[in-house]
């Protein structure tokens, strides 16, 4: 028995021996190749200088189609926080406005006058000299919503925005629809058939066609903001005739050719813009802010006159 033991053991490791040798010599791995090294008597396995590039070229790979899902996914994640600074705006507005009996602020001011009861002041543009671009002391921090909406400056601006002033970045990107409240109470007499739609002043009448179906607040180009006002031209509306659309402002489309809104009821979405025209080459700006801009058949203008006021 003790004879059988010991030739079972020795066949044992001889069967061990012959699977070590078959595991390298069988080509099972691959990458690895090797090597004879006298220094300290041992063995030793490294990369051929064409595995190392093959070894490159894989991760080179791998991180090209990486890459762009990460680029999407930071894209998504600022279009929540968008939606979520439209939200919070939204609700600023919403407050103030209960606060002060049904009167809605102004989309821009008229006057001294109109000023304090007027959501932001100022005009945005890119003059190192101009405090409005980059100091939120000189007009957001002044404005009645400041105190409602936690003293959040955050809220006031799409995070994917990076117009820069003089190094710094600017306050804000958010608009009002000029037909909330409109400049000091008062339809413009620059824009055409502003007059002939529902100027609203108050909550209540936003029963026409209901608080869901308005937009409050809007983000909009980085070269087309100035005023706190987004002014849409009704121009084609009713009667529907698109070939007299136009444009009056600009939205902006930070969200890969989408861009953000908040509504009246306080929902916000990120709205995806379907016409070349609404989303021209950042720069292309070439207008005097009151000439408008035919943009016939543009799908997009007829989405923002659904959602902006009604004729009267």
């Amino acid at each position: 028995m003790m004879a059988r033991g010991r030739n079972l053991a020795f066949k044992s490791r001889d069967f061990q021996k012959a699977a070590k040798r078959n595991l390298f010599d069988s080509g099972e791995i691959v990458a690895m190749t090797r090597h004879k090294c006298r220094a300290h008597g041992a063995f030793t396995c490294a990369f051929t200088l064409i595995e190392l590039l093959v070894v490159i070229a894989i991760i080179a790979i791998l991180a090209a189609l990486l890459l762009p899902a990460l680029g999407r996914g930071k894209l998504k994640a600022q279009g929540v926080q968008c939606m979520s600074n439209h939200r919070q705006l939204a609700m600023a507005w919403r407050m103030y406005t209960e606060d002060n009996n049904d009167v809605l602020l102004f989309a821009s001011a008229a006057g001294a006058a109109s000023r304090p009861y007027t959501w932001c002041n100022g005009v945005l543009d890119f003059a190192p000299n101009n405090p409005s671009n980059t100091d939120p002391r000189e007009d957001i921090m002044k404005s009645p919503m400041w105190p409602y909406c936690a003293r959040n400056l955050g809220i006031w601006r799409c995070p994917a925005d990076r117009s820069m002033v003089a190094g710094k970045p600017r306050v804000r990107t958010m608009v009002m629809n000029a037909y909330l409240g409109g400049w000091g109470g008062y339809p413009s007499t620059l824009m055409p058939e502003f007059d002939k739609q529902i100027l609203y002043l108050k909550y209540s009448q936003l029963s026409t066609p209901g608080p869901s179906k308005i937009f409050v607040f809007l983000d909009e180009r980085e070269d087309w903001i100035n005023w706190g006002n987004f002014c849409t031209i009704m121009s084609g509306y009713s009667p529907n005739d698109p070939n007299r659309y136009v444009f009056e402002d600009i939205p902006a489309s930070y969200h890969g050719q989408a861009g953000g809104l908040s509504f009246a009821d306080g929902h916000s979405v990120i709205h995806r813009w379907r016409d070349p025209r609404t989303m021209p080459p950042v720069g292309s700006k070439s207008y005097d802010n009151e000439t408008a801009i035919p943009s016939p058949g543009n799908v997009d203008i007829a989405f923002l006159q659904d959602c902006s006021t009604r004729p009267k």
